[in-house]
C-alpha cells in the first residue's frame, strides 16, 4: 500500500457442485483493505476434478475339484483392499464366464473383478477359477465268498453286489464286473475273480476284486424213496430196489451191494442191502436198508366165511368146514369151541364159535364167527284208560318190544272204528275195547291183545308226568305214520326236553338238550359205532323235563328202519 504497512490480503470461498460427488468449483475471493478502508479485491476459480481410478489386488488364478463351491470366496479367493484417492467404503464386484471343460465334470470360469468409485472411475482385473475332477468315485466290493457248484454265480443277491456307489461330482453310477474262472479241484469246482469297477464322468475309476471259490461238498440225491428197513416174511422177501441219482451239478453213479447172515433156521435171516451213489467230485451218498426176514405169519382161512350172521328164530346155520393154510409150514393144528349166552325163550342172543388154528412155529391165529340169533315179532302189550274225550292216538303206542310193523290191526271186541293203527276215542263209547296186531308174514307170525277202556272222566293234570305222551316206536320207512320220535302233552308247560337214546348194550346213539320230535333213527355222529340209521330193534330212552321239578323218565322204544 502507498500508505500502510504490513497488510495481510484474506478470502472467502463460494463452492459449485461438480460433474461428480468428488468433483466441485470453489470461486475464492481475495481482499486487500489498508488502514484507510481502501480495499482492493480479486476472484481466483479453483477446479476439483476425481480422474484417478481405484485400486485392489485381483486374486490369484486357482485350481479346485469340481464338488468346490466356486461362490465360496473363501476358497476361491476374495478382494479385500480396495482404496481410492477420494471414494471411500469401496467394494469390488465379480461377473463369472464358464466355458467347457475336458470333460462333463470340468470347466474354465473366468471371473472378472471391477471396482468403479464416485466418480466412474472402474479398475478391472481377471481371474482364472479351472474346475477339474481327478477324485475317483468310492464304493465297497462284494466280500470273497464260497459257494455252491449249483448256485448262479450270476444272481448278485447270493455273490454279493456293489450298493453303496459314490462320487464326489458324478451320479446314478453303477459298479460293474468281469470275470475270470480258473479250474478248481474237480470237474464241478473253481475259482472266479470278478474285477469289479466303477468310472464317473470323467473317466476316474477305482477298481477291486472279489474272489468267488465255487466248490461241490454236496453228495447225490437218490431219485427213488429209500427202501426202509422192513420185516419180512419168508417167503415175501421184496426184490432190491434199482435205484438212480441225480447229482447238483453233474451225473452220479450208483453201486449195488447185499450182505446176508443166517439165523437159527431158514426162514430167520438178515439181509443187508448198501446203495452208493457218487459224483464227479468224490461226494457220496449212502442209503442201508436192513430187512429182518422171519416166520411170524400165522395160518390164513382159505374157505369163504361169514364172521358176522343175524338170523331170525331158530334159523341157526350148521358149523362150516373150514380149510387153512400156512406160507410156512405143512403141519397146521386145529381146534373148534362154540359158546352160547341165551337164557330165554324172549330175548336175542348169541353164538360164538371160535376155531384156533396154531403152525408149528408156534404162530395162531383165531377165526371167530358171531351168530346174532333174533327173536322176531316178542311184543309187550300194555293196557290203557283213555277218556272219550281224548284225541286220536296210535295203537302202536300201547306195544313195546322188537317186532315187525308191518301187521295188521283188527277190532278184537267192541263197537270200534279204526284207521289202521289209529283210534280215536272220541267216536267211540264208554266201555272196554279190544284191538288184536297180527304178522302173518315171515319167520315168526303173532298176534297181540291190547285193551283200551273209555271213561267220561277227563279231568287233566295240567303239566304232570300223567299228560306226557311218549312214543312206543318209530317205523321211519317214509309211511307218513311213526316216522319220529314224538314227547307230546306237555307243549303249552315251557318245559325243555333233554333226550338221550341208547341201544341194547348201554351205548348212547343219540342225544339232544333240547328235543323238537325230529329224531327218525339216526345215530349221531360221535356216538359208539357209526353213524346212520341205526338197525330194526329195540332201543331205550332217558327224557329229562327241564323246569318240570318232575324225575327223568326212561323207557324202551322199538324202531324200525327197513
Amino acid at each position: 500500500d502507498n500508505c500502510s504497512s504490513d497488510l495481510e490480503a484474506t478470502f472467502t470461498d463460494s463452492v459449485a457442485d461438480g460433474t461428480c460427488p468428488n468433483a466441485s468449483i470453489i470461486t475464492r475471493t481475495w481482499s486487500l483493505t489498508d488502514d484507510c478502508d481502501n480495499t482492493a479485491t480479486f476472484a481466483q476459480t479453483i477446479t476439483v476434478q476425481d480422474t484417478t481410478a481405484p485400486t485392489f489386488s485381483v486374486p490369484a488364478d486357482i485350481t479346485v475339484e469340481c464338488d468346490v463351491d466356486v461362490t465360496d470366496l473363501t476358497i476361491t479367493g476374495d478382494i479385500t483392499d480396495e482404496n481410492d484417492n477420494c471414494s471411500s467404503d469401496l467394494e469390488a464386484t465379480f461377473t463369472d464366464s464358464v466355458s467347457d471343460g475336458t470333460c462333463p465334470n470340468s470347466s474354465i470360469i473366468t471371473r472378472t473383478w471391477s471396482l468403479t468409485d464416485d466418480c466412474d472411475n472402474t479398475t478391472t482385473f481377471v481371474q482364472t477359477i479351472t474346475v477339474q475332477d481327478t477324485t475317483a468315485p468310492t464304493f465297497s466290493v462284494p466280500a470273497d465268498i464260497t459257494i455252491e457248484c449249483d448256485v448262479d454265480v450270476t444272481d448278485l443277491t447270493l455273490t454279493g453286489d456293489a450298493t453303496d456307489e459314490a462320487d464326489n461330482c458324478s451320479s446314478d453310477l453303477e459298479a460293474t464286473y468281469t470275470d475270470s474262472v480258473a479250474d478248481g479241484t474237480c470237474p464241478s469246482s473253481s475259482i472266479i475273480t470278478r474285477t469289479w469297477s466303477l468310472t464317473d464322468d470323467c473317466d476316474n475309476t477305482t477298481t477291486f476284486v472279489q474272489t468267488i471259490t465255487v466248490q461241490d461238498t454236496t453228495a447225490p440225491m437218490f431219485n427213488e424213496t429209500l427202501p426202509i428197513d422192513i420185516d419180512a416174511e419168508c417167503d415175501a422177501v421184496p426184490t432190491a430196489e434199482t435205484m438212480t441219482a441225480t447229482d447238483n451239478c453233474g451225473t452220479a453213479e450208483v453201486t449195488f451191494e447185499e450182505e446176508i447172515t443166517y439165523g437159527s433156521c431158514m426162514g430167520d435171516y438178515i439181509i443187508v442191502r448198501i446203495w452208493t451213489a457218487t459224483d464227479s467230485c468224490g461226494n457220496e451218498a449212502v442209503h442201508t436198508q436192513i430187512i429182518t426176514v422171519q416166520d411170524n405169519t400165522a395160518p390164513t382161512l382159505v374157505s369163504s366165511f361169514n364172521d358176522t350172521i343175524i338170523v331170525s328164530c331158530d334159523a341157526i346155520p350148521e358149523v362150516p368146514s373150514l380149510v387153512f393154510e400156512d406160507s410156512c409150514s405143512n403141519n397146521i393144528d386145529v381146534s373148534f369151541n362154540e359158546e352160547s349166552n341165551q337164557t330165554n325163550d324172549l330175548e336175542d342172543y348169541n353164538i360164538t364159535r371160535t376155531w384156533t388154528v396154531t403152525d408149528d412155529c408156534g404162530n395162531q391165529a383165531l377165526f371167530t364167527q358171531n351168530i346174532t340169533i333174533e327173536r322176531s315179532n316178542i311184543i309187550e302189550a300194555i293196557d290203557v284208560n283213555r277218556c272219550i274225550l281224548d284225541s286220536e292216538f296210535d295203537l302202536f303206542d300201547l306195544l313195546s318190544g322188537d317186532f315187525d310193523m308191518n301187521g295188521t290191526w283188527s277190532v278184537d271186541s267192541g263197537d270200534a272204528t279204526i284207521d289202521g293203527s289209529l283210534f280215536d276215542p272220541s267216536s267211540a263209547e264208554v266201555g272196554v275195547y279190544t284191538f288184536m296186531y297180527s304178522i302173518t308174514e315171515g319167520p315168526c307170525p303173532t298176534e297181540k291183545i291190547v285193551t283200551v277202556t273209555l271213561d267220561d272222566d277227563c279231568v287233566v293234570l295240567a303239566c304232570g308226568e300223567e299228560n306226557v305222551v311218549i312214543s312206543k316206536s318209530v317205523t321211519a320207512n317214509g309211511d307218513a305214520y311213526n316216522e319220529f320220535f314224538t314227547i307230546t302233552g306237555v307243549e303249552d308247560c315251557g318245559f325243555v326236553i333233554e333226550l338221550q337214546i341208547f341201544n341194547r348194550w348201554g351205548a348212547e346213539i343219540y342225544k339232544s338238550n333240547n328235543y323238537l320230535n325230529d329224531w327218525n333213527g339216526e345215530a349221531h355222529g360221535s356216538s359208539i359205532g357209526s353213524s346212520g340209521k341205526v338197525p330194526t330193534g329195540t332201543y331205550y330212552y332217558i327224557i329229562n323235563l327241564k323246569n318240570s321239578g318232575l324225575a327223568p323218565i326212561a323207557g324202551p322204544i322199538y324202531v324200525a328202519t327197513n
